[in-house]
Order: C-alpha cells, then structure tokens, then sequence
C-alpha cells in the first residue's frame, strides 16, 4: 500500500470516551505530536485567552483565527513535523466557521483542514455504552473531578468536591446528546466521503498499547513506540456508577 503521507491526524469524538487517555498515551509515543483540544472552546475569545493572544493586536477577526491556528499548529506538533488534534463534536461547527473564514476557497471541509494541517488522517472514538458514557459525564460535571492518574491521584479538577446524586433526568439529555454526537460525526464523514480509522472505548480500555499502534501504523510510522507508553489515567466508575447504570435500567423498563 502506497503512504498516503499524512502529516497531520485529527481525533474525532465526544466526553468520556477515552480521549484524555488516548491523548496522553500517543503524545508518550514522541513521534505522534502532540494532541490536545487545542480548539477547545467554541468561541474566539476563548481561543485568544488559551494562548494568550491580544485581541487588540489584530485587525479583524479573520487575522486573530490565523494567529490561533498558527498557535494550535506549533502546540500540536512534534518533532518530526506531524501535527494532532482533538475535536470534540460540541466544538465542531465552530470550529469548521473558522476553518471556512480562513480558507473560502477550498471544496470541502476536509480540503480545509489539509490546507491547515496537511494531509489528515480522521479517527473516530467512540463509545458504544452510551449509558455508561452520560453517567461518567454526570458524575464529573457532579463532583468537579474528570480525571485520575493510574495511581489514584487527582489529574483533572474544575471544581470543589461534591457529593454525586443520582439525576435520571440529567443522565437521559445526556445519553441523547451522545447518540446525536455519533450521528453527526457519521453524517459529516459519510458527506466528505471520510472513511476515518474506528476506535471504540472498550478496544482503548482493554488493549490501550494495540490501539496506539494502529493508529501509528494508520500514519505510516513505526509501531514499536507503542510497546512503551505509559497508562497514565485511571478510570473513575464504581460502585456507584454501577448503581446509577441499574437503577436507570429499572426506571426505563417501568
């Protein structure tokens, strides 16, 4: 098979399935980039703020979405030039407004992010437990904590801790939010004619070095570095998890 010579790949997905952990362990790697959500919050401002860019120093809003992106490009790339990314769907449309703004003339979105990126590689990561998925999210918008490091210690935190309490109807908009999610990512790669590298969450979870691999192997690099990596994150479902699974369960058969 010829090298489709991709210089840049973009991990297409939504909250809890994975990301964090995927991220760190391809960046572990050293040869895949450095992805990240470097485009993160669906608003210019937001953007300027991550890299500390002045607004003021720009002339119109087309110059500040260069600087970002010339600013994401040099955070994600690596040091044999191939670039990564994160997309989380609830940033998407933003983010393809700016892509458009920036370059008007190409065919299709896809064009566009190899005129910002290089040839791409799209990979999707997914979830199949859609159930399992909203509860995480709920739990962590719940207590303030989204990630773990493997040995138990906090890796991520937005607020002061709360207790959890169960919230069927918080965890049924979000278990519809997260099929919507998959839809319009099969939608969009379905219309650029993408046919983008499947990972599941369960696949990551149970096989995290055989991942990394495919994905290297995908990019026409060696896989070897794969054998290295770290795990580095450790997954937040209990027991109480499980009881909010059952107990959802219960109340959708009644």
């Amino acid at each position: 098979m010829p090298d489709p010579g991709y210089r840049a790949y973009v991990i297409c997905t939504a909250p809890r399935s994975g990301s964090t952990l995927l991220c760190r362990l391809l960046a572990d790697t050293g040869v895949a980039g450095q992805p990240g959500s470097h485009f993160h919050h669906p608003a210019l401002e937001k953007w300027l703020d991550a890299y500390r860019l002045d607004r003021s120093q720009f002339a119109t809003d087309r110059d500040a979405v260069c600087a970002v992106f010339d600013a994401a490009r040099a955070r994600g790339t690596g040091p044999n030039g191939i670039f990564a990314l994160r997309l989380q769907r609830g940033s998407f449309t933003f983010f393809m407004e700016q892509a458009r703004q920036l370059f008007p003339g190409r065919p299709s979105d896809v064009a566009r992010f190899e005129a910002a990126f290089g040839p791409t590689l799209f990979v999707h990561l997914s979830r199949r437990n859609k159930l399992a998925q909203a509860i995480s999210l709920v739990r962590a918008q719940q207590t303030g904590l989204w990630h773990r490091h493997a040995n138990g210690e906090e890796l991520e935190r937005t607020a002061p801790p709360e207790p959890p309490h169960y919230d069927r109807a918080a965890i049924a908009a979000q278990l519809e939010e997260f099929a919507a999610f998959d839809t319009a990512w099969a939608d969009w790669f379905a219309g650029e004619g993408v046919a983008p590298l499947r990972i599941d969450y369960d696949a990551l979870i149970e096989a995290p070095r055989d991942v990394v691999a495919s994905i290297l192997e995908a990019l026409s690099l060696d896989p070897s570095p794969a054998d290295h990596v770290a795990v580095s994150t450790a997954k937040l479902a209990d027991g109480v998890s499980a009881e909010w699974y059952a107990e959802f369960v219960r109340d959708a058969r009644d």
